[in-house]
């Protein structure tokens, strides 16, 4: 029998732990919701009628289910991929085929995710035209669904492909530091996509067009104006064209923001219900909150690239997945802690996800406050996300461990009584 690296039995152990994790949250809220089942909780009964209350906990049950299966097989295509030997295998053909040049060590990178992304197709393919079907939520056709994944594919060769190239170019231009330079790169690219990106990339997705004249356009603005939110335009984005969902959101910065609705939004809800949506989004800028999660972001992105930098120094890291070790600042060097580090960050973050959603819903009560205060009254908004949680059968009866672990919002209950509106 051949000896086994520790640092492989470690992240073998982490990766069951976290599987096994996600199945028990998942039973654990299942075995709630179905508690719960027989009739409509009081707190909910003068917003929901019961068929639509059991149609929403039928959604919730078919989508766990479905959790489950991808939960087991994304754990097992890891599993396969970290401890079979695909991935140095695999590794070392591409780079007796091609090279290691940096354009060749970043083709390596790129064609190893867009292997791993096609193995979750049937499973978004599932989800769309079964599951989301199957309630009434999907609107979109099988063209435009691959439509969708064509146009992301050749943003990414346009866009990724050369990044990356330039990420390993930094490896060899600045030594032992370049992890600082590569994040600082990569950082300012992003800032400047979430710039051009309202103008130049989402409208290759869905069609915007301007708000109508009337009263909810001059009621929005206003709004904008009374809360001193700068924004260019408030525009219409054809959401209906792929799902009944809903949204409302706010993009761009300075003279390129701006505020976005959902047309099913707008005929979901009344006009002071869609005002006070709004509000709670002007909220989270008002409060700084989309300036704290970027700094967030951003730190992320340090510390990745620190991780990486680090992990690729490491021979035992490298051995335990296969991989030979090679001293010095050479791309082909650096490069497979990539792929490794990608594949193992969720086995680790997960752990951390009731933290960073504690932070994300204080952020809710607080963009939820910020639209009281500004409305003058609770009732708009507690309307609105009342009828937004019955169009989009939402789970009124999360395992509060469940929400902790994978809710960033609080639950409507939640809301409710926060704003004083609810027992």
């Amino acid at each position: 029998m051949g000896f086994t690296p520790p640092f492989a039995v470690i992240a073998l152990v982490l990766i069951l732990a976290r599987t096994i994790a996600e199945l028990w949250l998942n039973q654990l809220n299942q075995r709630h919701i179905r508690a719960n089942q027989n009739e409509v909780p009081p707190a909910f009964r003068e917003m929901i009628d019961e068929a639509t209350y059991r149609r929403s906990i039928e959604y919730t049950l078919a989508r766990s289910h479905f959790g489950d299966v991808t939960n087991v097989f994304d754990a097992m295509v890891l599993i396969a991929v970290l401890f079979s030997g695909v991935l140095p295998w695999w590794f070392a053909r591409f780079s007796a085929s091609f090279g290691t040049s940096i354009w060749a060590m970043a083709g390596f990178l790129f064609v190893t995710g867009i292997a791993l992304s096609v193995l979750a197709l049937p499973f978004a393919w599932y989800a769309q035209f079964k599951l989301e079907e199957q309630f009434g939520f999907n609107t979109t056709t099988i063209k435009t669904w691959g439509l969708d994944r064509v146009k992301g594919l050749l943003l990414a060769i346009l866009l990724g492909y050369p990044l990356l190239a330039l990420v390993l170019k930094i490896i060899e231009w600045t030594g032992a530091n370049w992890w600082v330079w590569a994040a600082a790169m990569v950082v300012a690219f992003q800032l400047l996509l979430m710039l051009v990106a309202p103008a130049i990339i989402m409208p290759l997705f869905n069609r915007f067009t301007p708000l109508p004249e009337g009263g909810l356009r001059e009621r929005l603005f206003a709004l904008a104006q009374r809360t001193d939110f700068p924004t260019r335009s408030i525009e219409v984005m054809d959401g209906s064209k792929r799902s009944r969902h809903s949204n409302a959101f706010f993009t761009g910065f300075g003279r390129f923001r701006k505020i976005v609705l959902f047309d099913t939004l707008i005929g979901q809800l009344t006009d002071p219900e869609l005002e006070s949506v709004l509000v709670h989004e002007i909220g989270h800028y008002k409060k700084r909150h989309v300036w704290k999660l970027l700094g967030v972001s951003i730190a992320g992105v340090f510390v990745a690239f620190a991780a990486i930098a680090w992990l690729a120094r490491q021979q035992w890291f490298y051995h335990a997945f296969g991989f030979e070790h090679h001293a010095g600042f050479a791309a082909a060097n650096v490069v497979p802690a990539m792929p490794l580090f990608g594949l193992l960050a969720g086995t680790i973050s997960f752990w951390l996800s009731p933290l960073v959603h504690i932070w994300s819903r204080r952020f809710e009560y607080e963009a939820d406050a910020f639209a009281r205060a500004t409305m003058g009254e609770a009732q708009s908004l507690i309307h609105a996300l009342r009828k937004l949680s019955e169009k989009n059968l939402s789970n009124l009866t999360p395992h509060p461990l469940y929400s902790g672990f994978y809710y960033s919002h609080p639950t409507l209950l939640e809301r409710e009584r926060a704003l004083g509106t609810a027992p």
